[in-house]
């Protein structure tokens, strides 16, 4: 594995042309599920200050695949992933992200509130005109694609942080959502739920055919599981494709930055 930290100090940057310059807007499609175009996101500080989080960020993301969005701590991936969700208004900049779209939180704490899982993944199906048999079997279909069916009954309390997380994720499967937004789920993690989670979002994709999912991470190898990436630095989109080519390009930067310091 990479020290994330490594990735801090690059050589010369390289940016993917993902749009030709100048830029013209062409249609959406709807093979298309995620495109932010030209983002960007400043705050002001109490001293008037105004400082960027992102800096003219563009991306697309097809739909029905995996995506992981990654680069250092602070790089600007969670603010990003933020403005996809909705929750952030972007500075400048526009955003289509196919809806219903759902954003599943780092800590499955602040997501996960119901006593049992059943009644959790059925929790956000309130809103919507259906009949008990049907939320019951949206709520079966959402935990089987997480692997989660065998423990419908049981107390979220008595979960670990990788099953709450993939409870979570039911929750928004079954509310029919077209995209998933994922923000570093296996940060607080160990070894063996960081994969059984990520292998929970690659099998649910697989049953659903339509559903989007782009995942927040600095875990270099969480990679393997991807269809594509998107890789940021300092409130930068550094380099948009598939993830073999994200990393041979993150390597080479590493390998570049290694012999830099040691002559």
């Amino acid at each position: 594995m990479m020290n994330p930290s490594i990735l801090m100090h690059p050589s010369k940057p390289f940016v993917s042309p993902l749009y030709s310059t100048p830029r013209t807007r062409t249609n959406v499609t709807e093979s298309i599920a995620i495109e932010g175009r030209n983002l960007s996101y400043s705050v002001a500080t109490r001293q008037g200050k105004t400082i960027p989080i992102l800096r003219d960020c563009s991306l697309r993301i097809p739909s029905g695949q995996f995506w992981m969005l990654l680069g250092p701590n602070g790089c600007g991936k969670s603010t990003l992933l933020k403005i996809l969700a909705g929750l952030l208004n972007p500075t400048i900049g526009s955003v289509h992200v196919k809806k219903p779209r759902s954003f599943v939180f780092q800590n499955p704490d602040h997501q996960v509130v119901m006593p049992t899982v059943e009644a959790d993944v059925a929790f956000g199906l309130g809103k919507f005109n259906l009949t008990p048999d049907e939320v019951k079997s949206r709520v079966s279909k959402a935990l089987d694609a997480v692997s989660m069916s065998k423990f419908m009954q049981r107390s979220v309390q008595t979960l670990s942080g990788g099953q709450k997380q993939r409870v979570a994720i039911a929750g928004a499967l079954a509310e029919a959502c077209k995209v998933l937004l994922l923000d570093e789920l296996t940060t607080f993690l160990d070894e063996n739920d960081q994969i059984g989670v990520i292998k929970a979002v690659r099998n649910s994709l697989n049953s659903s055919g339509d559903v989007t999912a782009l995942w927040v991470t600095h875990r270099l190898e969480e990679l393997e599981y991807a269809d594509g990436a998107v890789y940021m630095e300092d409130g930068r989109v550094k380099m948009h494709g598939n993830a073999a080519d994200i990393m041979d390009f993150i390597m080479t930067r590493q390998s570049a930055y290694i012999k830099e310091i040691n002559s």
